[in-house]
């Protein structure tokens, strides 16, 4: 299934994305084209863990490409390859707590094998010595922030589920997964969950995390463009939907 991730389809998945969006500009460090993440994560949740190292190569080469064009060189090249390399692990690892930690595994697996020494992780980003309580704090402030006028009635909806539910989505969905690290932005984060959501079949969260997308900054056209990139490439993985995927609701 790998050779569905052509240079020709992961140009035209770039292409679908509008340049120069709020979600980009108003985030120091945010990938001016998120294309990468959108698509390696959609493939992982639709498990199809060969093509992610087939978009890694393809987004590092082409940001090499663009380095060298631009003078851009020695350290200052290095750190921006970085910054990418972990934008795309990070964002694989995030979408796996709604896409399936099995695939995952495999995924990141596949994607280690295919990244220079040089831009692998030795040590963990997390701080593993920060106190549990401290992560129900910072979870609970990213859940809010993701869910605004909503997080009350998301909250409750969990709780009454299944109180464990509720605990863990908020300390280790929204503490320690989505908000354990600065690799990617809120907003990132938001297109991880929708790309995993959409090639997984969920459309009452694909709908919250269009919406918290939104919430953070993105707007119409970006939160389209992601919905579409993510159909797009778990259509090609062979995903078939037995629900509509959710549109983006105006405000």
């Amino acid at each position: 299934m790998a050779n569905i991730a052509t240079p020709v389809f992961l140009n035209s998945l770039k292409a679908i994305y509008p340049a120069g969006g709020p979600s980009t500009t108003a985030y120091p460090g945010a990938l001016p084209n998120p294309w990468a993440i959108i698509t390696a994560v959609a493939f992982n949740a639709a498990n199809i863990p060969e093509a992610i190292p087939i978009v890694f190569k393809h987004a590092l080469n082409e940001l090499v490409a663009d380095q060298q064009a631009k003078g851009i060189s020695g350290e200052a090249a290095h750190q921006e390859q970085l910054a990418l390399t972990r934008k795309i692990r990070e964002s694989v690892f995030q979408g796996g707590l709604v896409g399936g930690m099995s695939k995952t595994i495999n995924s990141l697996i596949a994607l280690h094998e295919a990244t220079p020494e040089n831009l692998r992780e030795t040590k963990t980003l997390r701080n593993t010595n920060t106190h549990l309580s401290d992560f129900d704090k910072r979870g609970e402030e990213r859940f809010r922030a993701m869910y605004r006028e909503t997080a009350d009635s998301v909250q409750a909806l969990l709780d009454s589920a299944y109180p464990d539910l509720g605990w863990f989505s908020t300390t280790v969905g929204y503490g320690i997964t989505y908000g354990g690290t600065d690799v990617l932005s809120q907003v990132e984060s938001s297109y991880t969950l929708v790309a995993a959501l959409v090639a997984v079949d969920t459309p009452r969260q694909v709908g919250w995390h269009l919406a918290s997308a939104r919430r953070g900054g993105a707007d119409l056209a970006e939160v389209r463009a992601v919905r579409t990139i993510a159909i797009e490439v778990a259509r090609a993985a062979g995903v078939r939907w037995r629900n509509e995927v959710p549109e983006v609701e105006e405000p």
